[in-house]
């Protein structure tokens, strides 16, 4: 299965369907590729992330093809929904501030739009994107990212946790109080939400 998230608000940091489909293509490569959550598709993974989705490249350092975006972008044509290089790919966006990384075939955006159209009940995506939104100053767009994540996967502890985190920064107390408390209830280890809203005068043991 794949890791736990890497991209927290807490620590790094609406969904656009104004694409034409010439820009940005739907995602159909179920042979060499498919969907990243699916057991049976992983077994695919080997070569893409062996000599293309490298730690270097995930890690930002260099590319294996070219630029970095070349290598990440390839990893998404095969697994739209890959949760680590669209990771990666948020980061190496904010890094160069410019929505079409070089070397990159698409926009950001609609490498995120292609693996919500893929897979719209993938919440780790929403997760993911709702972090670059925020990054980018987009609280709105985020927090609807981030309440469907929580829609999709209520048992989440982190969805939880990055929903509260966003409706606290929109001075949504009661919706942080309870989004805190259910993340806690699941098991979410992070004290940073619970000592914003003690900081706020709005935590009620």
């Amino acid at each position: 299965m794949p890791s736990r998230p890497t991209l927290i608000i807490a620590l790094v940091l609406c969904h656009g369907t104004a694409h034409a489909a010439t820009d940005c293509p739907a995602f159909n490569n179920t042979v060499s590729g498919g969907d990243y959550t699916n057991a049976a598709d992983r077994q695919k993974l080997e070569v893409v992330e062996r000599f293309h989705f490298t730690p270097q490249v995930e890690r930002l350092e260099r590319g294996q093809s070219g630029y970095l975006a070349d290598d990440i972008g390839y990893t998404l044509q095969h697994f739209a929904n890959h949760h680590r290089a669209l990771t990666s790919l948020a980061r190496l966006t904010l890094r160069e501030k410019a929505p079409r990384p070089k070397g990159a075939k698409y926009s950001t955006e609609c490498y995120f739009d292609r693996a919500i159209r893929f897979r719209p009940d993938d919440s780790r995506v929403r997760t993911i994107f709702g972090g670059y939104l925020l990054a980018l100053g987009q609280e709105e767009a985020a927090l609807a990212q981030m309440e469907e994540a929580a829609r999709l996967e209520p048992g989440n502890g982190i969805n939880q946790y990055n929903l509260g985190l966003v409706y606290l920064r929109q001075k949504h107390f009661d919706k942080a109080r309870a989004a805190a408390k259910l993340a806690y209830e699941l098991g979410v280890p992070l004290p940073g939400l619970k000592n914003k809203l003690v900081a706020a005068g709005q935590w009620k043991e």
